[in-house]
């Protein structure tokens, strides 16, 4: 049973829909008890770093989260759900993260090297390439997904597991043990993007029969 954290500032109907997609079952919650009965955790956002960590913080869910990875608990951050277990963020900030990968959220520049400038926010479908292996990108082939937002992960190549060039290398997925973090929305990106969700399901119902 996947748990959907409910903190206010994540697309929950898309991402429970796409779960439902899959077969999957799912609930969505705020409350750190019931969140703690999952086999597995998606942290969804939409909007402001600061604002989401605000509101983690105010429901003691940011503590729990902590808590449950590192008691093994699988962890999954779509978007700026991704964004949040960074270190930190400049947006709004500085605003402290989750800390479960080490890197800082940083906003795209907006002007090339040339001076050219660029649209911001990163909005659309954009090619991502692997770069090491992981188990949720196991035996898929890059292709185009789907991004929004207009600030993105500076963190080690240790932790990149695929990556998409939109003026600069933007970290599209990123990994550290049993957490993961997808920049973009992979219930919107057609069959790869639910390919990456069916991995991380299978990789959470594996350690359940385990």
């Amino acid at each position: 049973m996947i748990g959907i954290v409910d903190y206010g500032m994540g697309n929950l109907f898309s991402v429970s829909k796409g779960l439902e997609r899959l077969g999957a079952e799912s609930f969505i919650s705020d409350d750190p008890k019931e969140l703690s009965k999952s086999t597995g955790i998606i942290l969804p956002g939409v909007g402001s770093f600061r604002d989401a960590m605000s509101l983690l913080e105010k429901q003691g869910l940011d503590d729990f989260l902590k808590e449950y990875v590192a008691g093994g608990g699988y962890l999954l951050g779509i978007c700026l759900g991704m964004q949040l277990l960074f270190d930190e963020s400049e947006e709004n900030g500085p605003a402290q993260g989750l800390s479960l990968i080490p890197g800082k959220v940083v906003r795209f520049k907006g002007e090339d090297v040339s001076g050219k400038g660029y649209k911001v926010p990163h909005m659309g479908w954009n090619r991502i390439e692997f770069k090491q292996t992981s188990p949720v990108t196991e035996g898929l082939e890059a292709e185009h997904v789907y991004f929004v937002h207009s600030y993105f992960a500076d963190t080690g190549d240790a932790y990149i597991m695929a990556s998409a060039t939109y003026d600069v290398e933007v970290p599209a997925i990123v990994a550290k043990g049993n957490v993961f973090g997808m920049q973009f929305h992979p219930e919107k990106s057609g069959q790869l993007g639910m390919s990456l969700l069916r991995n991380y399901l299978s990789l959470v119902e594996g350690k359940e029969k385990a």
